[in-house]
């Protein structure tokens, strides 16, 4: 049984008098009013959450009540703020996070395109309807029912391309609905298809199919491949979703080819932490495939390098991002 929800609605005054008692600096308090009003407390909290002081937690032995061997420690959030925590400081790190999740976007729109272009081409070339055939697919995907649903990947992916094309309001797909009648060939349908079903198509595909497309961009294995795809359409809804992004826990984490494929990755196979630092670099490395002449990876140097707030007083850098000593020298931005 859940528990009420035990705190209460506060006004905009009272929740800037709660960071103020909290031991937060708020030097122009009409500003700071008019940020909770257009932002929001609770969205900014996320930023100003790594300020907070924290304590070191000892857990004990749930058998023993003692102290185990090897001494697991928590730190522990409190409400309190680590001194000289400033409103603005969370401010500034929104805005940075804001600024980073409007370049990935940009980056993450080329690469869908691009994506659309391989699979459309390359499955096209057997069959303009080879979407609807699943015996060009793995069988994982085509033929291993779902225990859930009773039904197969592909036809869970069919049911959502439908939905895509029943609510498209596109020009083309009611031009080529009318002249020509459903199915939509391949290379029509494709131009509806959002990052997470070109993402679900492309690991249902047949491993030679999957590696051929993997190795344009210089990975080998295809399901290697497949799981950058599943990390970037997550990487894309964080964004897209306007969620905090520079320090977030990764929870769709790629896996990593081997380092002489993608040099600038090798730091990130023995990563504790998962961070979107790699998904940064993984993006980069798809866009210089893309488009050589692509000046994204320097606008992101210099957003890491000249837009993130001077935060060293909290302890807090980029290394909260997941970026190892010496970033900068890791690729050829």
């Amino acid at each position: 049984m859940t528990e009420p929800y035990p705190k209460p609605w506060k006004s905009y005054e009272e929740q800037l008098e709660q960071l103020i008692a909290r031991g937060m600096i708020v030097t122009d308090h009409a500003k700071a009013l008019d940020y909770l009003e257009r932002i929001g407390y609770y969205r900014l909290s996320g930023y100003w959450y790594p300020f907070r002081e924290r304590v070191d937690l000892c857990l004990l032995d749930p058998y023993t009540g003692r102290k185990p061997k090897k001494v697991r420690v928590d730190r522990l959030p409190l409400d309190d703020f680590k001194p000289g925590t400033t409103f603005q400081n969370a401010v500034d790190l929104y805005v940075f996070d804001k600024k980073l999740r409007l370049l990935v976007l940009d980056a993450l729109e080329r690469i869908e395109v691009a994506l659309r272009v391989d699979l459309s081409h390359g499955l096209g070339r057997r069959d303009k309807f080879a979407y609807l055939r699943p015996e060009l697919f793995h069988e994982s995907f085509s033929r291993k029912l779902e225990v859930k649903t009773g039904l197969t990947k592909h036809h869970i992916w069919l049911g959502k391309h439908a939905a895509l094309i029943n609510r498209s309001n596109e020009e083309f797909i009611r031009h080529n609905k009318e002249k020509y009648g459903l199915p939509l060939a391949i290379w029509v349908a494709c131009e509806i298809w959002d990052f997470g079903t070109l993402s679900t198509l492309f690991a249902g595909l047949a491993e030679a199919d999957q590696d051929a497309i993997s190795q344009q961009y210089g990975i080998s294995s295809g399901r290697v491949f497949a799981t950058w795809l599943h990390s970037l359409n997550y990487l894309r809804n964080v964004c897209a979703h306007h969620s905090r992004l520079w320090n977030r826990n990764v929870v769709v984490y790629p896996r990593l080819p081997p380092s002489d494929e993608a040099p600038t990755l090798a730091a990130f196979h023995d990563a504790r932490h998962r961070k979107p630092f790699v998904l940064l670099l993984m993006t980069l490395h798809l866009m210089k495939v893309i488009n050589p002449a692509s000046t994204w990876g320097q606008r992101l140097k210099s957003l890491l390098e000249q837009h993130f707030p001077d935060l060293r007083h909290l302890g807090q850098g980029l290394e909260g991002m997941g970026a190892p000593d010496r970033w900068q020298e890791m690729a050829a931005w």
